[in-house]
């Protein structure tokens, strides 16, 4: 006969563990030795070694009766005493390792009854450069799931009322007795007949065909904060799929898209303009009307600006998000123009032009 080893050795556990510790041990050992984890020939019976530790130990009285007598003080056989014939070496007869492990530890799925929060649902959204630089109150058009408008969402047909579920009592939830090598447990699972809800429709809503929601197309507002950059995401809360069964609406997540610029282009909260001069405007100097996104403004070229200079325009360029009163800045680049007709005229003044400069060296 195999000699029983300390219920405190099997979970290495200390004498004076709490009985916490003593659960957080059997859940590592557990986890460590059940034959759905462990393919060692030696799992199953280390796994029931460890369940029938963890027995005793959570239980006060027999685990005062192991401290004094040792294993003798909770019986010979199977740790369970006379529990009906719940001992372990009868563990085949509770269902397996898989349905005791999802039991415990939670494993498998598990329906939602209670009331949870709808579906967050995604569009995308185009704005001009100038919506996204100034902000703008736009409208957009998603489906989404709502509470039914003609029974308002408690799936009976108007003049009737939903019953409480005599199954479950209102409750959505049932409860089952299982036994298995940890004993006799108890879980929940959602009502088969009402599905969770609580309560029974004998007359159904003819619109939502008794669940309570519809599909519909609706326009919604959206504000686009000034200064908001192509490619981000604004959230809109409260604007996604109804909740179910009294729970929040999701969230809607709407993608920005900006459309391109006729002649700016844009580069975080600063914009770029390109401007074409001449070779003589350039040369001798000159003041040119440029746009800005807040109307035309002078900008000053001074003589012999080379091509690829660049001019800054302090605060002509996009708001920082969530903040107005700052902006960046325009940035002017200048670009020299190289004409590629001439007439005669102007070819004989470049090539005295040029001649000048040869005398001057």
């Amino acid at each position: 006969m195999t000699t029983k080893r300390d219920y405190y050795e099997v979970l290495e556990v200390g004498r004076e563990a709490s009985e916490e510790d003593i659960r957080k041990a059997f859940r590592k050992k557990a986890l460590e030795f059940h034959p759905d984890r462990n393919k060692d020939p030696n799992a199953p019976e280390q796994f029931k070694e460890v369940n029938e530790a963890y027995q005793v130990l959570t239980d006060p009285e027999r685990r005062r009766q192991y401290d004094r007598f040792g294993h003798a003080g909770v019986g010979s056989g199977s740790g369970q005493g006379g529990q009906g014939g719940q001992g372990f070496d009868g563990f085949d007869l509770f269902g397996g390792f898989g349905d005791v492990f999802d039991a415990f530890f939670g494993a498998g799925p598990r329906e939602r009854t209670r009331a949870a929060q709808g579906r967050d649902l995604e569009a995308t959204m185009r704005t001009t450069f100038e919506e996204a630089v100034f902000g703008a109150d736009k409208e957009i058009e998603v489906t989404r799931t709502e509470k039914c408008a003609r029974c308002e969402g408690n799936r009976s047909e108007p003049g009737h009322q939903a019953e409480t579920c005599s199954n479950c009592k209102g409750s959505g939830r049932v409860r089952r007795a299982q036994r298995s090598v940890f004993g006799q447990f108890v879980t929940e699972a959602a009502c088969n007949v009402c599905n969770g809800a609580g309560q029974t429709v004998s007359h159904p809503c003819t619109q939502c065909k008794g669940k309570g929601v519809e599909r519909t197309s609706r326009k919604i507002q959206v504000a686009v904060p000034a200064g908001v950059p192509h490619g981000s995401t604004l959230n809109v809360r409260g604007q996604g799929d109804s909740g179910e069964r009294g729970g929040p609406p999701g969230d809607l997540y709407v993608n920005i898209r900006v459309a391109p610029h006729q002649f700016f282009g844009r580069e975080e909260n600063d914009i770029h303009f390109t401007l074409d001069v001449s070779f003589p405007q350039a040369a001798l100097g000159a003041e040119i009307e440029v746009p800005t996104l807040d109307g035309p403004e002078k900008l000053k070229v001074p003589a012999g600006t080379q091509s690829e200079t660049q001019f800054r325009l302090k605060g002509k360029g996009v708001p920082h998000l969530g903040r107005m009163n700052r902006r960046g800045d325009e940035i002017v680049t200048v670009r020299v123009e190289t004409p590629d007709k001439l007439t005669k005229r102007q070819k004989e003044l470049l090539e005295e032009l040029q001649n000048s400069f040869g005398k001057e060296k």
